[in-house]
């Protein structure tokens, strides 16, 4: 009896694979944060994400290299890491826009004060943080946050691919020439 032939891997597969992965810990991280009360948009809220990208990425580069011919050009490793950030980005950004939308429509709220109380904390006055909060309230709205989300995640997932395809990246020598 043959077996049966595994397809050969690709950028898409893999980086498929690997979104859902990085969205699924995206998911658990936010949620660790915030059942924690850890504040996510400075310290070591803001940076668990980012190491969690870092590796999801360098693991989706190896699995791509080892399933293959050992070999990944640059934009083999950009195209990889295009479908993460596309997938990953996808799948965090309605989880986050249900959890605020339904499940803790308080959670912007609390953004909103931790920005004033920031602002407070740098000096500002009443007029310019009503004036700054004026103006970021039109950006604090679910579909709003939504957005920034799905784009912001694909922007910022490209460039940490950008510095780490430079170093997972292999050449096929042979391909060269």
């Amino acid at each position: 009896m043959e077996e049966a032939a595994t397809p050969p891997l690709t950028t898409r597969s893999v980086g498929i694979r690997y979104g859902v992965i990085m969205s699924v810990i995206s998911i658990v991280v936010f949620l660790a944060l915030t059942f924690g009360g850890v504040d996510q948009s400075s310290g070591i809220g803001r940076w668990v994400g980012v190491i969690f990208y870092i590796v999801v990425i360098y693991l989706a580069h190896k699995n791509y290299k080892e399933g293959g011919d050992g070999f990944m050009s640059y934009g083999q490793g950009m195209g990889i890491t295009f479908w993460i950030s596309l997938v990953s980005s996808a799948i965090y950004s309605l989880f986050f826009y249900v959890y605020i939308k339904f499940v803790d429509a308080s959670f912007i709220e609390a953004v909103k004060n931790k920005q004033i109380e920031d602002m407070q904390e740098k000096g500002m006055s009443e007029d310019q943080i009503e004036q700054a909060m004026s103006f970021a309230g039109a950006f604090m709205k679910p579909e709003a946050m939504l957005a920034f989300s799905f784009f912001g995640g694909i922007i910022f997932i490209l460039i940490c691919g950008l510095i780490i395809t430079a170093f997972t990246q292999n050449k096929n020598p042979e391909a060269e020439n």
